[in-house]
């Protein structure tokens, strides 16, 4: 969730530095600093609150440099402040490190290390370990020896950058359950936590595996293992290009990613259907393992969980198997039934949240087929997948997810309609049909984002209200949840999904007209009616009605005080569509309200920590 960026080579050091952590500011915000090894002498420039902060702290300061470390921190031990921000420097003022990920045992670390006469100036548990590091260098003299030396006391999820003065020329980089990658230089190289701080950059990279160090240099890369034994390993070429981390004339990176969603739809549908056949072809997948599974565990966290929800709506439906859907903070801790006969099916966008790459991992060990859907395809959970599926949405820079939920959602419907076909749970008849409902509704959503204008039109009926409830029945609740959640994440709402049946339960008791209430329909289903009565209950207690739904239905004029249409589809696939005005809504609210709709306050991009 941190975000690391590291530069050995003849360049403005802290200028690539600062550009790098600009494009990873996604990741996090509550710090920011950098560290220049300036031929004899480390100095660091550290900030707390947002990137700008550090910009100002280092300009007119830019000293010359061969190499340096940065990092843009998500706060887990200790508060926002410039103590506690990295880098953190040893007490002789001669190693410094940046730090993603937790280190466990670090409380034990630092009553040795007290003990041994080191002095802890910050709250974090990083500090432990570049005091550690300070400890094995003076013993052996040699910075990749000394990194060697003390992981072997570190227990927990861990990316380092290190510098030493007296090695002006090289940085240490080490991967421990948390992503790190080098770029590949001409007498230049990089290191990164994530792929957009080096994109434009480099065209080679490689990607570090767990426990390995990698020892760079402006003119050489080595990797070793935690032993200290030597690694051949081949680079990989970047397939982004600088405009993929552009906002290409949007005012915020997830309006331009809202609008990129029918083409992503259409691209997975392109190459799931190239062969011309009504079941969908993906490469990635064992079909004939998969389609074996008596039933399905679905894990995942956040907006992947919605996702996961839609899934296993329709897999029931098509597959006739039960399907369980958990959230993988709690599947870790739960004793489930998972077997060699499921298919446990793990989503992560990022390929490193670290709740779910746990729980996938205790899957993996009863024996059970894991399959990954995850937008990297070099991302540490692909390490457990017995299939993949990649879902092809490019590089997501908004802090909420929506691109990515849509690419989820749409791979999820061609596996089970891949999975369908094989275990000819549904007659070709019916594929066909889907396909054909599938394929059309790249255009319907564009048609949705065309009129985008509608939606923002409707904000000034909603932007003062500082609570919300949302309602759908059947598959359209992940719906309602997600829409939820998108509005609570970037206008700080407090936004909450509940079942349109469970209104008189419980939340009916907060309705008045200071409680809007936003309904999810779909006209032509069994639960129509049964919604439109919901809608009632909520009308009756004065609260501001707001509905999304097909531009067909007859039935919602009348009721509602505020009223959102799309393209009518099926049913199966009305998440895809309803999702839309959703996520518009939520956008054009935290823009009116002038929230940072792209940093969020208190949230990360991707979850590296449990």
């Amino acid at each position: 969730m941190c975000g690391i960026v590291g530069y050995v080579g003849n360049g403005a050091v802290s200028d690539i530095l600062l550009g790098g952590l600009k494009n990873l500011e996604y990741r996090g915000y509550d710090s920011a600093g950098i560290a220049l090894n300036d031929n004899g002498k480390i100095d660091i420039f550290k900030a707390p609150g947002k990137l700008g902060n550090l910009y100002a702290e280092v300009e007119g300061k830019k000293l010359p440099a061969s190499g340096g470390i940065g990092h843009i921190r998500w706060a887990t031990h200790g508060k926002a402040t410039a103590d506690n921000a990295h880098p953190h420097l040893s007490n002789d003022g001669r190693l410094a490190l940046v730090h993603n990920g937790i280190i466990e045992n670090y409380k034990s670390l630092r009553e040795e290390l007290e003990k041994d006469g080191y002095t802890f100036y910050s709250e974090t548990d990083t500090e432990a370990a570049v005091h550690l590091f300070e400890r094995e260098y003076k013993k052996c003299g040699s910075l990749e020896q000394a990194v060697v030396a003390g992981v072997k006391y570190l227990k927990g999820a861990f990316a380092f950058c290190i510098m030493h003065d007296s090695e002006p020329d090289k940085i240490v980089a080490v991967r421990q359950n948390a992503p790190l990658v080098v770029g590949l230089g001409k007498e230049e190289n990089y290191i990164a936590s994530d792929i957009p701080a080096i994109v434009g950059k480099v065209q080679r990279i490689i990607c570090l595996n767990d426990g390995e160090i990698a020892v760079v240099t402006r003119k050489d890369v080595k990797i070793y293992d935690f032993t200290g034994k030597e690694i051949e390993r081949q680079p990989e070429y970047i397939g982004f290009n600088p405009e993929v981390i552009s906002k290409r004339g949007y005012p915020h990176f997830m309006l331009k990613e809202i609008n990129e969603q029918p083409g992503i739809v259409r691209h997975l549908l392109q190459d799931a259907y190239a062969d011309g056949g009504e079941i969908p072809c993906l490469p990635k997948v064992n079909a004939g393992a998969a389609a074996k599974a008596e039933r399905i565990e679905i894990i995942a966290c956040g907006t992947s969980l919605h996702a996961a929800a839609v899934a296993g709506f329709v897999f029931e439906e098509w597959l006739k198997i039960p399907v369980s859907v958990v959230a993988a903070s709690e599947y870790i801790y739960r004793r489930p039934l998972t077997n060699e006969k499921t298919l446990v099916i793990g989503i992560s966008q990022s390929g490193e949240t670290a709740d779910t790459i746990t729980a996938v991992k205790k899957a993996k060990e009863t024996g059970a087929h894991i399959l990954v859907l995850t937008n990297r395809e070099d991302s540490s959970i692909v390490r457990y997948a017995d299939s993949l599926l990649p879902l092809k949405a490019g590089i997501e820079v908004s802090v909420a997810a929506t691109k990515s939920y849509t690419a989820q959602l749409t791979c999820l419907y061609l596996l089970g309609l891949m999975l369908a076909g094989h275990r000819q749970s549904l007659p070709a008849e019916e594929l066909k049909k889907l396909r054909a409902e599938l394929q059309h509704l790249p255009s319907k959503m564009e048609n949705v984002l065309a009129e985008s204008a509608k939606i923002k039109d409707c904000v000034e009926k909603l932007k003062n209200y500082r609570q919300m409830i949302y309602i759908a029945r059947g598959i359209n609740l992940a719906t309602a949840m997600e829409g939820a959640l998108k509005l609570k994440e970037i206008s700080y709402v407090n936004a909450n999904g509940y079942p349109a049946g469970e209104l008189k339960h419980g939340p009916i008791a907060l309705l008045d007209e200071n409680m809007p209430v936003l309904a999810v329909l779909t006209p032509g289903s069994r639960i129509y009616d049964k919604m439109i009565s919901n809608c009632e209950e909520a009308k009756a207690r004065h609260a501001f009605l707001a509905g999304v739904t097909f531009d067909n239905d007859t039935e919602a004029d009348r009721l509602f005080d505020l009223l959102l249409t799309v393209p009518a589809v099926a049913e199966e696939f009305s998440p895809l569509i309803l999702n839309l005005p959703l996520q518009l809504l939520a956008y054009y609210v935290a823009a009116a309200l002038g929230r940072e709709v792209d940093q969020p306050r208190n949230l990360a991009k991707s979850v590296t920590v449990e």
